[in-house]
Order: structure tokens, then sequence, then C-alpha cells
């Protein structure tokens, strides 16, 4: 097995430098083990005008050159520049390799990792002798699955399935799922920056309406956050920041009890304003962290990152713990994170301190605070020991190769 092919969104979310290095981890990663490895963006997606565009309501793109350039400033950055084709959905129109490398590369490629289920149609790729499946939004795809017969068949067309969410088999009485991490690479976040005395986060407040599947509900990241409004009161003078696009999908907002989402926040005309009010910084992540380079110096001058998650994660105990968490460990920075099972897969209690409530959410940031240089520590040790690119990818490509 030596050529292989990633898949990604990193041109459909172009203002998004997070979503830069979900992907780019993968590559680097198994450029670094020695692969030709190759990214091919084939989403069937239309590429967000987080702007708005000229109207400030034309939210997709029908000019994807601004997207193009990001994804081309990627993997230029690595010299990578000779491996990448994007597909614009609106004309067919591919961008990056040349129709005759495109199609060589599909053809002779040994496998094709499907990262989040990017891919619009992986049976056009099924000459490929190995589709492999990440999911990266686990119980949202597992309940999806009972209902989606177009995502069954999606699925199912791929040889392997491995899930971020370990606990995943056990929540849903299932065996398909082989347990993953977010591979890091790690060289990419070595950090050389002084910290500041913010713990940070960068989020979407949400993402799509939550579900509700067997009597409960599994929701996004609102529904959570809005159970720790006061928690930077409690943890005063200590900064709390959480970077965020300006957009925000108020039809999606959870609701409970049939109370509407706007009056849930009590009033206030946005998330952001509802968080301001109760002493929370938070800025505009399309500025700050725009590109992969911005997104990654925002991360590494960090103190750490306190995060919730999605309340699906949470309610479902999945075991997922984020790829932007684990490049906070890379870089040395300490996380408090919300408990999704975490405690089951890694390590908890230095480095990573998992909470459940807002007091234990205010322990763990005084905890760190009291003791930064032995958590910053243990941040790193936990990203070698669990997250290096190097080994989750190999274990992957072991688990493909062992099946044959």
């Amino acid at each position: 097995m030596t050529r292989l092919i990633v898949t990604g969104l990193i041109a459909q979310h172009s203002a998004l430098g997070g979503v830069a290095w979900d992907y780019l981890n993968f590559v680097l990663g198994l450029h670094t083990l020695g692969f030709e490895v190759y990214y091919i963006e084939d989403s069937g997606e239309w590429p967000y005008n987080w702007n708005g565009g000229a109207t400030g309501h034309a939210w997709v793109a029908t000019d994807c050159s601004e997207n193009v350039s990001q994804l081309a400033r990627s993997f230029d950055a690595f010299g990578l520049n000779d491996r990448w084709a994007y597909r614009f959905p609106p004309t067919g129109k591919w961008f990056g390799l040349t129709d005759l490398k495109r199609n060589e590369v599909i053809k002779t490629a040994d496998a094709l990792l499907n990262i989040s289920g990017s891919l619009d149609k992986p049976e056009l790729y099924r000459a490929i002798p190995k589709l492999i499946y990440i999911d990266t939004d686990p119980a949202f795809t597992q309940i999806a699955l009972s209902t989606d017969e177009v995502l069954r068949h999606r699925i199912g067309v791929h040889d392997c399935h491995f899930s971020v969410g370990e606990n995943i088999n056990t929540w849903n009485s299932m065996d398909r799922w082989k347990p993953t991490k977010h591979p890091i690479f790690l060289a990419g976040w070595k950090n050389d920056l002084d910290c500041r005395d913010a713990f940070t986060t960068v989020m979407n407040w949400t993402s799509y309406k939550p579900v509700v599947h067997q009597g409960r509900t599994f929701g996004q990241k609102d529904r959570e956050l809005t159970r720790f409004l006061n928690l930077p009161n409690r943890v005063a003078p200590v900064p709390l920041e959480i970077a965020m696009p300006t957009l925000f999908h108020e039809r999606w907002e959870s609701s409970e009890q049939g109370v509407m989402c706007g009056e849930r926040r009590g009033g206030f005309g946005s998330p952001h304003e509802l968080l301001r009010y109760h002493n929370w910084s938070v800025v505009n992540s399309l500025e700050l962290c725009g590109d992969f380079i911005t997104y990654r110096n925002y991360l590494m001058s960090s103190k750490g990152e306190w995060s919730v998650a999605k309340q699906g994660y949470v309610t479902g105990s999945v075991g997922w713990f984020s790829g932007r968490s684990a490049c906070y460990l890379s870089a040395g920075r300490p996380v408090v994170v919300q408990n999704t099972g975490i405690n089951k897969v890694i390590p908890t209690g230095l480095g990573v301190l998992a909470f459940s409530d807002e007091v234990e959410a205010a322990e763990g940031i005084r905890e760190v605070v009291s003791s930064y240089q032995k958590h910053a520590k243990a941040a790193i040790d936990i990203a070698k020991a669990y997250f290096d690119s190097k080994t989750v990818l190999m274990k992957i490509l072991q688990q493909i190769q062992s099946k044959e």
C-alpha cells in the first residue's frame, strides 16, 4: 500500500481554519509515514460565504476562487502543491490536479480515506481496492443510519468503518465501527509562542437541528453551553474566551419544553449578546482563526482550552474527544473539557481535565492555573502517546490490511 487518497471539506469551509486542520492532519501524517498521498475534495456541497457575500444574504458561493486559493495555500505551505484536487459542484469544474493526473491517481490508489463521510458519491471511487469511512460525528451518524436509506447506502459502499466515538459500539450495540482517534501531525504543532491568560475555544453555537432518538434528545453545543453561563464569574479573574462566527442559525437552536429559542436566550438578540452579558469574551473566529495559520496561532497562544461538547456526544457518552482539543494538547496547552466518556479512552486528571457540571469545570480551570507547568507537560505527553498521527494512522492501515 503506497498511494492513498484523503477526502475532506477544506475548500467548502475556507474561512474556518480548524476545518483545514481536520484534514491536513491526515494528509501530513500519511505523507510523513512515506505514503504518496493526495487530497480530493468532491463533496457535492456548495462552498459557504460566511459573510453573506455581496448582498449580505448570499450564503453559498457562486465564485470559488477564494475557496480554491485558501486550499492551495494550505498545501503549498507544506510542499504539497501538486497533491490536491477540488470539484466545484455548481459547474462540475475541477481545480488543482489535471484531469489526466487525477484520473490516474484514482485508478492506481491503494486506498481512500473518506473523512467525515465528505465524499458525495463514494460508489464512483469503488474501483479503489479499499474505501475507508472515518466517522467524526458519532451518535448523530448512527442515529441517521436508522432512518436515512441514502446514508446507509453511502456508508455501506465502504470496506472498513472507523469512528472517533470510541464507545459507540457499546452505546449502540453495533460492531461495524472500529474505534480511532483524530490523528495530529505533531511537527505542525510544535509551539514556541508565549501564552496569554485566557482559556479559549473555537466553536459554532449550533451545526444542525437537534434530533430525538428513543426518547432522548441529541442536541448541539448551545444546549450544553447554556448550563455553564455563570462560569466566568466563578473563575474570575481568569478570562474565558469563545471564538465563534457572527453567523448563527436560529432555526437550528435547541428548545426545551416547547419554549421558543429566542425566549430561551432571555430576549437576547444573539448567542454572542447572551454570552457577553454573562462575562464571556466572544471574538469573531472568521477574523482571528480564518485560515490554518491564524487558527494554529490562536490555539498556541491560549493558556489552554475550556469547552463543552455537543449535547448528543454527552447524552450518548460516545467517548468523543475533539480534534481541536488534541491540537491544543499537541501545542502543550492543557484542556478542560466536558466528559463524553473520554475517561474510558484517554487518561484524565493531568493535561486533560474532564467535567460534568459547572462546579467541576471551575475546579478544573483553577487546578490548571495553580499547577500550569505540570499540566502543560502532561498535555504534550498525552498528545504523543495517544494522538500522534504516525501511531493513529498506522493502526488504521494495519487493521485494513488485516482484513485482506
